[in-house]
């Protein structure tokens, strides 16, 4: 790998403005996308959506710590049906959608990229450190574009004035060219005013992935948004499509399953697949069947 390579590899980074005003989070995740597509074979609507809401959670879960981690999920009518999107504060980015082959009819000139979702429930969980169960909250979808959903969700249940700018860029041939995302938000003591004179700035923005495919990275994307407001760097970290799926995990779910579910699957394999990631694990005859002889063991 050369050097210009591993500068312009999927990263996040924060900054702060100088005046302590407003903080701001920059995430490149071209490659996730391109990962996420290409495990779960999505459509060119799917690609568009399920990025968009990868990079979304990947921005979210940027204000957590260690290993706590965000979920996204949208319920619609739409041909997607739904999909989850979910990241942690390490950088681990992971996500899928029900109906992966979904497509819209784009011969329809009212036809909109949020009829892929369509009517529906967003729901945010978070899973945080010393909490037994996840903080949960819903509210209906705005359009299903992912960008003024969760814009929404920020000023309604976290109370956040928020701008956001999130993008996937395609081609002529169907190929994701860039994608990624931006997010500010006002800090207690910022001006009134201030956050409307970015989020109307970030309005006539150019498109995160344009300015990708242009040669600037994320510094300089930081920089470009905040203006005229200066901004310092807090940190920066690598981003990725990862699933922490192993075997293991996935003969404790079938060990999770009832006594009589697991006799049905006597004297042959399983195939297993991860939803999140589309990974398959072949459990051996012998694997199930020392899973069914746990099983019986625990109830004797």
């Amino acid at each position: 790998m050369n050097i210009e390579e591993y500068n312009f590899k999927d990263r996040l980074i924060k900054g702060m403005t100088t005046d302590g005003h407003f903080k701001i989070s920059v995430v490149k995740t071209t490659e996730v996308v391109k990962t996420a597509r290409d495990n779960h074979k999505l459509s060119l609507l799917n690609t568009v959506i399920l990025g968009k809401a990868l990079t979304a959670t990947m921005l979210l879960a940027s204000e957590l710590k260690g290993e706590e981690r965000i979920q996204l999920r949208m319920d619609g009518s739409g041909p997607i049906g739904h999909l989850v999107a979910e990241a942690n504060s390490v950088g681990e980015i992971r996500g899928y959608v029900k109906n992966p082959t979904a497509e819209l009819d784009y011969s329809d000139p009212e036809t909109e990229l949020g009829d892929g979702i369509g009517l529906g429930i967003l729901t945010f969980s978070k899973i945080l450190y010393n909490e037994a169960e996840p903080r949960t909250s819903s509210i209906q979808l705005v359009k299903g574009d992912v960008n003024s959903d969760v814009a929404h969700y920020l000023a309604q249940s976290e109370q956040i004035p928020s701008a956001l700018l999130i993008d996937v860029g395609i081609d002529e041939d169907g190929d994701v060219t860039h994608a990624g995302g931006l997010m500010i938000q006002r800090l207690p003591d910022a001006p009134d005013g201030q956050i409307d004179m970015l989020q109307e700035r970030l309005s006539s923005f150019p498109a995160i992935d344009e300015l990708l495919s242009d040669g600037q990275y994320i510094d300089e994307i930081m920089a470009k948004a905040i203006s005229p407001l200066k901004v310092k760097e807090l940190n920066r970290q690598p981003v990725d499509f990862f699933c922490r799926c192993t075997r293991k995990r996935f003969k404790n779910a079938l060990s999770m399953l009832s006594l009589d579910d697991l006799k049905d699957m006597e004297g042959e394999g399983q195939e297993v697949v991860c939803q999140y990631c589309n990974k398959t694990e072949r459990i051996s005859k012998d694997e199930v069947e020392k899973i069914i002889m746990d099983a019986q063991a625990k109830l004797n």
